[in-house]
């Protein structure tokens, strides 16, 4: 299901990231300095399991937005993905670092075990590197599974202009319209 809301540029801080989504979400009024925010262009959709499932399901689509992401975050270009390249990735999401947005003091070294219990996930065969396979085939397991938790009705969430759900949402819409 897709249903564009609203697009445009948001001035958005990336610390306020989670708490402006669940704002959103909840419909609470949102008030924030906008003096301090960066620019970015994002937008308010609704969407559902079924939309994420069918973009995992569209290797074309897909592997190409795997492609395009592994490349960027290849900043070598040695064809594979070393710790710190994606941990650079894990970093920019702001997840353990921030409650509601709001910046959160955690403990490096509980971090750091986070961090490395995510690069285990992705290095499957466990040399220290992923390569475009592994990172395919655990971005796919983690987005089955933002499938499965998003269930059949519709949720607003406020999406980056290149991330994966947004290229779902996008691939559902252009199907809409043909």
């Amino acid at each position: 299901m897709y249903i564009n809301a609203t697009s445009g540029i948001l001035r958005f801080h990336q610390n306020q990231k989670l708490y402006f989504f669940y704002c959103l979400v909840l419909g609470l009024e949102l008030f924030l300095d906008t003096s301090q925010f960066e620019e970015r262009i994002m937008s308010v959709e609704l969407l559902d399991g079924s939309t994420v499932l069918s973009f995992v399901e569209d290797e074309e689509a897909f592997n190409g937005l795997i492609h395009d992401r592994f490349s960027n975050l290849d900043t070598n270009h040695d064809g594979f993905l070393s710790y710190s390249e994606i941990l650079k990735e894990f970093q920019s999401l702001r997840v353990f670092e921030t409650h509601f947005g709001i910046d959160v003091k955690r403990d490096p070294d509980e971090l750091a075990h986070v961090y490395d219990s995510l690069f285990v996930k992705f290095d499957h065969d466990a040399n220290g590197t992923v390569d475009l396979e592994e990172f395919k085939m655990e971005t796919k397991r983690m987005m089955l599974a933002m499938a499965n938790g998003l269930g059949v009705l519709p949720v607003q969430m406020v999406l980056e202009e290149d991330s994966f759900l947004r290229k779902a949402v996008e691939r559902e819409a252009m199907k809409m319209n043909a």
